[in-house]
């Protein structure tokens, strides 16, 4: 086969590195912003933070007369107040790739915490060596979810310890009686049984409880209490208390210590909005529009190069690399105001069309908005709008909002009005609320009390809302 040469005309679309750079920094929330303006110090010696000075010297003393047929910029157009043209490539493959934080996690885990208190057993290595197999294996909630004949094999196989079930069950049942009360469980009703019989002390409503969890489980889970009071013979008290010690044990035991570890993330609101006598008022937040400049001395530097002699190599090399110091700390400090720019302009068309609520802070006053109404109004693409609503947080008289709270879907009336399926969630949930807890309202009923509101809705529409509000069906929101 011949090889061929022709020529082809194409139409292509590529992000510029700026490009990358400013949506990378649209969807990264505030507090994310300021370590990322600190690395980006740290990496470019010719970014610094503060106001940018206006220098004195004529712009003649910055020209450059180094003409090289190799080089094709200008010295100019890094030293002057003006736009820069750049026309020489800069290498951003770190500035590109996803940065991906690695937490550090601090204090003790539950397993740890385990295989501290096992020295305190009276074990011998063959036994310790059982127990510290069995810890490892077992969940971030406490619970043992391996069948105790695959422990054997791991243990024979991985660790060359002989053993049985027997064995290995019985160093199960010591590690049960470990702190917290309740791990090494291998299911829920196990879980709550080693709970509640660990507070056991001649209490009649813990006795009725462990006879619940014992003999009733599945009736308790699906809140037949009708069933348990009739087998049970007790009273409406005494089930209602038995319950209520049931509903006080920990289902997650190793979860216990692993919430308290963890990290508690703090919102710092990206926008604030405010009232006054009818009008709304915008302000973003400062940290959103720090104060960054180039720094002089890379100026100076480039001045330095460009004045000399350009004759060797190193300095070719020296002045490229200024160059590109001085071609990141403008790309980066102009991202930061397209950032500050796009924020503003995006938040004042969501206050603007949800004008409203942030006057009442009424849910019902909510209205239908999807991110291409926006992106509409605004005049940018639907992406860049998702890009900044993705973890902003706008504070309010009413509370600290998240910008994806403001977005929903429409909804018809019977007399035709749209309206935000929000404002119709806002109602299911005052009903369900205001519901009698001892018969709770079915979806049927929800659904008709929302048509008599005028919300022609479905019942597996009120299905679906109500399971998006994390509310449970009738029967599980019972109560004695």
């Amino acid at each position: 086969m011949a090889l061929k040469q022709h020529l082809a005309q194409r139409l292509e679309q590529r992000l510029s590195p700026q490009q990358i750079q400013l949506m990378k920094l649209l969807q990264v929330p505030t507090m994310e912003l300021d370590q990322r303006i600190k690395q980006e110090i740290e990496e470019n010696p010719a970014l610094e933070e503060g106001k940018e000075e206006e220098f004195d010297d004529n712009q003649e003393d910055y020209e450059d007369d180094y003409d090289d047929s190799n080089e094709d910029f200008d010295i100019s157009d890094y030293l002057d107040d003006d736009s820069a043209d750049y026309k020489t490539s800069v290498s951003n493959k770190s500035k590109d790739d996803e940065e991906k934080v690695i937490p550090l996690s601090s204090g003790q885990s539950f397993q740890e915490r385990l295989t501290e208190q096992l020295h305190l057993l009276d074990l011998n290595d063959h036994e310790f060596m059982i127990a510290d197999i069995i810890i490892g294996n077992l969940d971030e909630a406490g619970y043992l979810n391996r069948e105790i004949e695959a422990l054997v094999d791991d243990l024979a196989f991985s660790a060359n310890v002989m053993s049985d079930e027997k064995e290995v069950l019985h160093i199960l049942s010591l590690i049960q009686e470990l702190d917290p009360a309740g791990v090494g469980a291998r299911d829920l009703q196990e879980c709550l049984l080693l709970q509640i019989k660990r507070k056991q002390n001649g209490d009649i409503t813990r006795f009725t409880a462990l006879k619940i969890l014992e003999n009733f489980f599945e009736e308790f889970t699906k809140k037949h209490y009708e069933k348990i009071q009739q087998k049970l013979e007790i009273s409406d008290e005494d089930l209602r208390d038995a319950v209520n010690e049931i509903i006080r044990l920990n289902p997650k035991p190793g979860g216990s210590s692993k919430d308290s570890a963890k990290n508690i993330q703090q919102i710092i609101p990206d926008f604030m909005v405010t009232e006054f006598e009818g009008k709304l008022e915008l302000t973003i937040n400062g940290r959103n529009a720090p104060e960054l400049k180039v720094s002089r001395d890379y100026e100076q530097m480039l001045r330095t190069y460009s004045e000399g002699g350009k004759t060797s190599k190193s300095d070719k090399d020296a002045i490229q690399f200024v160059k590109q110091k001085l071609d990141g700390a403008k790309w980066f400090i102009d991202a930061i105001k397209q950032r500050q720019n796009t924020l503003l302009t995006t938040m004042q068309a969501i206050m603007s069309y949800q004008r409203e609520f942030f006057l009442t802070g009424d849910e019902t006053n909510m209205k239908p908005m999807i991110l291409k109404d926006i992106a509409e109004i605004v005049g940018l693409d639907i992406s860049t709008i998702s890009r900044v609503a993705n973890s902003k947080y706008v504070q309010t008289n009413y509370g600290v909002y998240s910008l994806k709270y403001f977005f929903s879907e429409s909804l018809s009336t019977e007399s035709g009005e749209e309206v935000s399926t929000r404002e119709v969630k806002k109602i299911l949930s005052d009903a369900i609320s205001a519901e009698e807890k001892r018969k709770p309202l079915t979806d049927e009923k929800l659904a008709e009390l929302l048509k008599e509101k005028g919300y022609n809705i479905a019942r597996r529409t009120v299905a679906k809302y109500r399971e998006q509000l994390n509310i449970p069906v009738a029967r599980l929101r019972k109560e004695l």
